[in-house]
């Protein structure tokens, strides 16, 4: 029999150790569809473990943004510490919404183990399917779960077959109420029975991996961390690997769920790292934060990265610009905070001749903008112009060049281009079987391609489709749900560019070009989307004291018209009887006025008026 060597020796008591430090630790995710129960459940959990005392528990108790309490719905992925029975329990609590899996995908990266959880009354929906998708790729421990089992219409044992014929028959599918706590202590037992506890690394640095990031005026960047090798206390120095920087901690701590600082974290663990850097750029999600001392200083710390996340690919594309030009440099600094929290949005620099300097910025769909930028409007108090949300195109020159644009604005002139592509995903819709007719007539009418269809169950059915990923971004779930009675659900992905049949329909206001109105069309639709766009202008925009026209164009064309009349002032009121002639004097003279407005006049756009244009 072989002699094992000392360093084998070594490292197999090392092992053990670090195997009876986090035998005790459980980190998992709550996973589901949107408005499938994921935060009432964390909020039971929370009771559950006595993390939060009673007084001050309330409703979706995890979601700390103002917009997450008045929207109820989770936009940020948030880590919470509980601890129960003697075991340490990290949470981290994800949104469902489409426009933020990203959120999802990062919140996985830092777990063990996940709950997917399933509304009774709903079922299986498309995002559902994408969650469960990326926990089995990450081979991570699935406890699956039937939600609100307390309402009338939930139909938790046919629900329950519908997830054994998804997962296999023999997995346990546990019925819940979150709301009223029904068997939610049985499912808690099983995550710490079932979830494994960390895994053990043998390498002899120190490191954690950045899952997300905040900002603090008094401590920089906070750095949010799974530590996966070692410990991390205040005082140590550390250097971020992607992003070759150095840095000193100022403290660490835990998410209790607020931050609660602590002398170290511990390998296994989850909390947060006080970098004291006042640059936000210089932190980057998925990056690797590695302790700096005798064993580091000399090794090729790239060599030592754990494995990050893909870059979020933006699919919805923007300008903003400060209404005040004065403003510009805190819109700069805001969107760089912003991004620390939201690792999904990207910016870059803009400028238009009529708007200024701003930025380009991509999103992951058009909830997820309009969430930007009521935070960049609430939270930094800014006041901004936004362009027509849009896609990525690609314009192939006449002289063989490609140019990837972002907005209408940027479109060259029909003789300088020989075609434009648009970007196709692929749309998944899991619907009761009783729409699907008005589903397929959405489709058709946003120019989907069919692929094909599959019943999951003798009343719903999975649609596959082909479509520009231009017809989906806006308003297309909000139809989806209209058409299905809030039934239907979808999930897309990234597909292919395709050459498009697409031109440029120009917005004109008191007979200036407005930039950001324009837009890129199909041809066949332009004429029918001109006078859309000029009837809808009409009603939105508020009345001036001169007369504003608003026109289509086409490449100078004029193809739709409106005027919305002028604001009427009865100058003469003051006057009663006397003479005709001095009542005409001051008519025309309010006359001419008004004429001198509409020469000189602008109509200033209200940001609610762009999006509200884009609803078809």
């Amino acid at each position: 029999m072989r002699k094992h060597t000392k360093v084998e020796i070594f490292n197999s008591q090392l092992s053990i150790i670090k195997m009876d430090a986090t035998k005790n630790i459980r980190n998992f995710s709550i996973i589901a569809h949107i408005d499938h129960g994921k935060s009432t459940l964390a909020d039971r959990l929370l009771e559950l473990t006595k993390t939060v005392e009673v007084r001050q528990m309330h409703s979706q108790y995890l979601d700390m943004m103002d917009l997450e309490q008045e929207r109820g719905i989770t936009i940020k992925m948030q880590p919470v510490r509980m601890e129960y029975n003697g075991y340490i329990l990290n949470l981290i609590d994800t949104p469902g919404h489409v426009d933020f899996s990203y959120e999802v995908s990062r919140s996985l990266a830092a777990v063990e183990g996940v709950i997917l959880l399933v509304d009774g009354t709903k079922g299986i929906q498309a995002q559902t399917l994408a969650h469960l998708g990326q926990a089995q790729k990450q081979n991570k421990v699935i406890i699956a779960a039937v939600n609100k089992i307390d309402l009338p219409n939930a139909r938790p044992e046919e629900i329950e077959e519908e997830l054994k014929n998804l997962l296999g028959e023999d997995v346990e599918i546990f019925k819940i109420s979150a709301k009223d706590g029904t068997n939610v202590d049985k499912l808690l037992d099983t995550v710490i029975e079932k979830v494994p506890s960390p895994k053990n690394s043998l390498s002899i640095l120190d490191r954690a991996l950045i899952f997300d990031s905040t900002y603090d005026s008094y401590k920089g960047v906070l750095a949010y961390v799974r530590v996966f090798n070692g410990s991390f206390k205040g005082g140590q120095k550390i250097k971020l690997i992607a992003q070759n920087k150095e840095a000193e901690i100022m403290e660490v701590g835990h998410f209790k769920p607020q931050l609660s600082v602590q002398k170290e974290i511990k390998e296994g663990e989850m909390g947060f790292i006080a970098t004291g850097l006042k640059d936000p750029s210089l932190i980057r999600v998925g990056d690797t934060a590695v302790i700096l001392n005798s064993e580091s200083q000399f090794l090729d710390l790239k060599n030592y990265a754990l494995e990050g996340y893909k870059d979020p690919r933006p699919v919805v594309f923007a300008s903003l610009f400060p209404k005040d030009g004065g403003d510009f440099t805190n819109l700069k600094d805001a969107l760089l905070k912003l991004k620390l929290s939201d690792a999904a949005l990207t910016f870059e620099l803009d400028s238009q001749e009529v708007l200024g300097r701003g930025f380009r910025c991509g999103f992951l769909g058009s909830l997820h903008m309009e969430i930007v930028l009521e935070r960049l409007e609430r939270e930094y108090n800014l006041s901004l112009i936004t362009t027509t949300p849009s896609v990525s195109y690609e314009i192939i020159l006449r002289n063989g060049e490609i140019q990837n644009i972002f907005s209408a604005a940027d479109l060259p002139t029909s003789d300088r281009y020989l075609e434009i592509r648009e970007p196709w995903v692929s749309l998944t819709l899991l619907s009761p079987s009783k729409y699907i007719g008005g589903i397929l007539e959405l489709l058709s009418y946003r120019r989907g391609v069919s692929k094909h269809t599959e019943y999951i169950s003798e009343d719903r059915v999975e649609i596959f489709y082909e479509i520009p990923l231009a017809e989906i971004i806006v308003d297309f779930h909000d139809k989806l749900k209209s058409i299905s009675s809030g039934y239907a659900s979808l999930s897309y992905e990234f597909l292919e560019l395709r050459k498009g049949d697409l031109i440029k329909l120009d917005i004109l206001v008191a007979g200036e070009i407005v930039d950001a109105l324009s837009r890129i069309v199909p041809s066949d639709q332009a004429q029918d989307e001109g006078k859309r766009v000029v009837d809808r202008l009409k009603e939105l925009l508020p009345r001036q004291w001169f007369e504003v026209t608003l026109q289509a164009a086409i490449g100078g064309k004029i193809i739709a018209r409106e005027n919305i009349a002028a604001l009427k002032k009865d100058v003469t009121s003051h006057m009663y009887g006397g003479d005709i002639t001095r009542k005409m004097k001051l008519r025309e003279k309010q006359k001419k006025g008004k004429k001198k407005m509409k020469e000189r006049g602008r109509v200033d756009i209200p940001n609610s008026v762009f999006f509200e244009l884009l609803k078809r």
